[in-house]
């Protein structure tokens, strides 16, 4: 593979772009959750309506990486990823227009079209570099990339108090532009060796479900990211209406998420190659689960404060900045050659189960029932991780044993 060259297309992209356009995928999806009650107040709405904008989104794009993955294993990454973007900054720039909440609801999931960003560059790194790279290399964008979780919710909390939740929608339209132009720029095609036919992609489907380790990896990444997104579809609703918060408060407390998924980031970029994707995994699943525990024991022992839900978080960033970039360099590898097709199908699992248990805390939580549903929904999730975690580990194990035994036959 040729090296990469800033702002030139005749070259894989440089890591910087790989950094804008994944971190833009992750901007759309948190700058407007601190806007989701005033929202629901401007559509006079259920906030559990509303809250179909991130449970929804999540089902949305879970359905559109089923697709994304092939097409870019058929036609190359670069006009896929060019199309998505084009989707999306029409769908931004008629969502603060729509005259009812189903109308913005419908042009939230048009939005869904800026996840090709984040599929694609996972399959990007792959076409790149090999498997232990490809984690570190992954650690190392997503690290770049946090930048967006990490301010966007401030962001998203100062413009709803100064201007209104529209204003979210109105920068995420300017971003999208400039995100646009880098990759017309600098995003050369990855894809040297293209699949012949869309169908022969789908067929691969099969192939990939009947791998023990791709079902391993991609239920790590489907329950370590299964607590965070619980924590979008219900921390805006625990904070503002049992905790009393208002919605730049809320911004601001989100960055212990996001910094802490910043440093998972960077110890799994700077450790993986070194300690290998499974050991990572296990590590970072293990610290998501107890800052969970530790968040139900403050609010056990009495203890009602933000920093009883919002500092704990800071482990479960942590663990998933650990654990998601080895799962998904996993869910690529297992069979390199279906890489796209392997990011898309794993990404809609993950999402698809992320939006599930994302609509699920939205849906139990209640001003009478406090936070426990939400903090059990992620504890339980991260719990399944280290499970998910422990099975690839075996299936790792039960194939080096077979492969010593038919080597010495």
């Amino acid at each position: 593979m040729t090296k990469a060259i800033f702002l030139d297309r005749a070259t894989p992209p440089h890591i910087v772009t790989l950094v804008v356009i994944s971190g833009l995928s992750a901007l759309n999806m948190n700058l407007f959750l601190p806007s989701l009650p005033g929202i629901a107040a401007y559509y006079q709405a259920d906030y559990a309506v509303v809250q179909l904008a991130v449970s929804g989104y999540l089902a949305f794009t879970a359905l559109l990486q089923l697709i994304i993955g092939p097409l870019s294993d058929r036609y190359g990454r670069r006009p896929v990823m060019l199309t998505g973007l084009l989707i999306f900054l029409l769908a931004t720039a008629l969502a603060p227009f729509a005259p009812t909440v189903e109308s913005f609801l419908a042009f939230r999931m048009l939005q869904a079209g800026v996840v090709s960003g984040m599929v694609l560059s996972r399959a990007i790194v792959r076409d790149m570099v090999g498997t232990d790279q490809a984690a570190s290399m992954i650690g190392y964008v997503t690290m770049g990339m946090t930048l967006a979780p990490m301010i966007g919710p401030v962001m998203g909390g100062v413009l709803e108090d100064l201007f209104g939740w529209q204003s979210s929608f109105a920068l995420l339209f300017v971003l999208g532009l400039a995100t646009l132009a880098l990759v017309i720029a600098d995003l050369g095609e990855s894809n040297l060796s293209r699949s012949p036919s869309m169908l022969r992609q789908f067929g691969a489907y099969p192939e990939l479900f009947r791998s023990r380790r791709f079902w391993g990896y991609t239920l790590t990444a489907t329950f370590a990211s299964g607590s965070f997104f619980s924590f979008l579809g219900g921390g805006p609703f625990v904070a503002t209406a049992i905790l009393g918060m208002n919605p730049t408060q809320l911004g601001f407390y989100f960055v212990f998420i996001a910094l802490g998924y910043m440093s998972g980031n960077f110890l799994s970029g700077r450790f993986a190659r070194q300690m290998g994707i499974n050991r990572m995994m296990i590590a970072g699943c293990i610290l998501a689960t107890f800052g969970m525990a530790l968040s139900l024991l403050l609010f056990l022992a009495g203890i009602w404060h933000a920093l009883s839900f919002f500092g704990p978080i800071f482990f479960v960033g942590l663990g998933n900045g650990i654990t998601l970039p080895s799962a998904n360099a996993g869910i690529v590898s297992v069979r390199p050659h279906l890489a796209g097709s392997a990011s898309g199908l794993g990404g809609a699992m993950m999402i698809g189960g992320g939006a599930a248990l994302s609509a699920l805390a939205g849906a139990i939580l209640s001003q009478e029932s406090g936070p426990y549903p939400l903090i059990l929904v992620m504890l339980v999730s991260c719990i399944f991780s280290i499970f998910a975690t422990l099975y690839v580990l075996r299936v790792e194990r039960s194939l080096a044993t077979e492969a010593r035994t038919a080597q010495a036959n």
